[in-house]
């Protein structure tokens, strides 16, 4: 949600997406498949991979009913009654691994994911239910959340499991550098770090096809958040050396296939844009903090859309990975008052 969005035209490869519900051939083999979502952010792109007399099933869409009424639809049509034999999961997040559980028991195949995106779903699957920690009042409290916030807070702990399945109590470990046979092309997983913790992206080097999940995505700039388990986290420096690597890693021209928006062309200069306007606010942040601030306060810096109680949490996250990094780096120092408030000034 931070504001580094796209200042120039898409090279999009194609003129129009597919309805929600629907697929759309991309290249030889591969089929691009939009799932609604119940999100401000409606909808996610999932990839559909011919592989011989099966499918690869790259990415889910939530733990819906609607979800699943277009997975049958699909089966049907798209699919052709050919079964699936494998499920990956490029990370961990609901409109991605939601719908992992239900396609692996429905079909008896295996889940494909990297070892920390599957272990912290489980994790995250297993609040759902539990009271909001003490760990989590002391973090949003010491941003400078009200009262009135920190309810909401409890309100919507454990929200993560009613979008995601229980995942299968047994899985099929990728990393960084692993290669994946599908249909006689082979897909290098390339991992990135920030917006989750090990994000599996696959890149077709034959087709030059990339499927960067949230890694890389056209408009707009994926969620980097601190989270109340690991307060002192740096995600952004992760994410921003994850984006450097990635350039390094694919050509200019590979066609991207992201998880929300359209596939376009242009990867080098798109991220650069993203790394760019990440220092930029980094800059603006540095500079903010000559008078001592809280990670609330940071937000008309960091964001351009307003914040409310819908996207409180997400932006605070933000808002301390930012902070986080420049604290890292010995650009601003931190106090705690007695209230357990938080103040960020410039070292």
């Amino acid at each position: 949600m931070h504001a580094v969005t796209n200042k120039r035209a898409m090279d999009y490869e194609f003129a129009k997406s597919p309805e929600a519900g629907n697929t759309m051939p991309v290249a030889d083999g591969v089929h691009w498949l939009r799932m609604p979502l119940p999100f401000a952010l409606a909808h996610i792109n999932l990839w559909l991979l011919e592989d011989g007399d099966a499918w690869t099933i790259v990415d889910t869409g939530v733990a819906t009913e609607d979800s699943r009424s277009v997975w049958l639809q699909t089966f049907a049509s798209c699919m052709q009654g050919r079964d699936p034999s494998r499920v990956i999961v490029s990370h961990l997040h609901p409109d991605h691994a939601g719908g992992a559980g239900w396609l692996t028991a429905r079909f008896d195949i295996p889940l494909w994911m990297s070892r920390e995106e599957y272990l912290l779903c489980r994790v995250l699957v297993a609040d759902t239910g539990r009271l909001a920690p003490e760990a989590g009042d002391r973090f949003y409290k010491g941003a400078g959340f009200p009262p009135e916030a920190l309810q909401n807070y409890h309100k919507i702990f454990g929200f993560f499991g009613k979008y995601v399945a229980p995942l299968p109590e047994s899985y099929r470990r990728i990393r960084d550098g692993d290669r994946v046979a599908v249909g006689g092309n082979s897909w290098e997983v390339i991992v990135g770090r920030g917006h989750s913790p090990e994000h599996a992206c696959l890149f077709n080097a034959e087709q030059n096809l990339l499927i960067s999940g949230d890694q890389l995505l056209p408009t707009i700039s994926s969620n980097v958040s601190v989270y109340p388990t690991e307060p002192a986290a740096d995600p952004l420096g992760e994410w921003l050396v994850s984006l450097a690597e990635l350039k390094n890693r694919v050509p200019e021209d590979v066609l991207v296939l992201p998880a929300h928006g359209k596939p376009f062309r242009g990867a080098h200069e798109r991220l650069d844009e993203l790394i760019g306007g990440h220092m930029s606010s980094l800059d603006l942040l540095a500079g903010f903090c000559r008078e001592p601030r809280r990670a609330v306060d940071a937000f008309p810096v960091l964001f351009k859309r307003d914040i409310d109680q819908n996207n409180l949490i997400m932006a605070t996250g933000e808002s301390i990975a930012h902070l986080n990094y420049l604290l890292s780096r010995g650009v601003l120092e931190v106090e705690t008052d007695r209230h357990g408030v938080q103040w960020y000034r410039s070292a």
